[in-house]
């Protein structure tokens, strides 16, 4: 059966350029809202197994009606945005989404997040292969250092696995920013941009879950249990 997606969406020309490339795919678009009351309404009345959702709607706000569906459905939520801001980025982390793409995104980038949206509705235990669940899509093998996803090894540059392990040594506690910089750079000046760029990095592996940030003072790296 094909996969039944909601498109929210107010710039009409992009809404209906997806709408086109999800039906040469063979996914089955259910509906196309342009605000966010319309698409909880949208997301209520129809079977929905995934949903793209802009950021910013027209006097309304995605981020805002990801969580009122999420509180009725378990759906998967796909970001679609042209900001990339660090406050935008923590507040739609909360809504647990696949992915937050950054337009003008490219095709093969919204055809890959599909894919991991999807196989998410039938995840199970053997995909997690790591000895350390993150959540239904992520896994980390301790004794190799390896992060996992959805059952693939994820590329880790070195300084990205010494951050991904120091948050997880410290999961759900907060980690200033100066701790951060003297363990992954014990021998080099305090660097807020080389900080800044190494959290984005991890986070954008990461499809921008689990660190959030709390200003002015560091990071949290939340785990629930499963």
């Amino acid at each position: 059966m094909s996969a039944n997606i909601l498109i929210v969406e107010d710039e009409r020309i992009v809404s209906m350029e997806i709408e086109s490339y999800l039906s040469t795919l063979g996914y089955n678009v259910v509906a196309i809202s342009s605000t966010a009351n319309e698409a909880y309404e949208k997301a209520m009345q129809h079977e929905v197994d995934l949903i793209l959702m802009d950021i910013y709607l027209m006097n309304s706000n995605g981020i805002d009606a990801a969580m009122r569906i999420k509180e009725k459905k378990e759906v998967p939520i796909i970001f679609l945005t042209a900001y990339i801001d660090e406050e935008t980025i923590d507040r739609a982390i909360t809504v647990n989404p696949i992915a937050y793409l950054v337009k003008p995104f490219n095709r093969k980038e919204l055809f890959a997040a599909i894919k991991i949206g999807l196989s998410q509705l039938n995840v199970t235990e053997d995909t997690l292969i790591g000895n350390m669940v993150l959540d239904t899509q992520f896994s980390f093998e301790s004794n190799t250092s390896q992060l996992i996803c959805c059952g693939e090894m994820v590329h880790l540059s070195k300084k990205e696995r010494a951050l991904l392990e120091l948050f997880l040594n410290h999961k759900n506690m907060l980690i200033s920013f100066m701790t951060i910089e003297y363990e992954i750079w014990p021998d080099k000046p305090s660097n807020s941009s080389r900080r800044r760029t190494l959290i984005s990095r991890l986070r954008a592996k990461l499809k921008h879950r689990f660190i959030e940030t709390y200003a002015s003072e560091g990071y949290i790296f939340k785990l629930t249990a499963l």
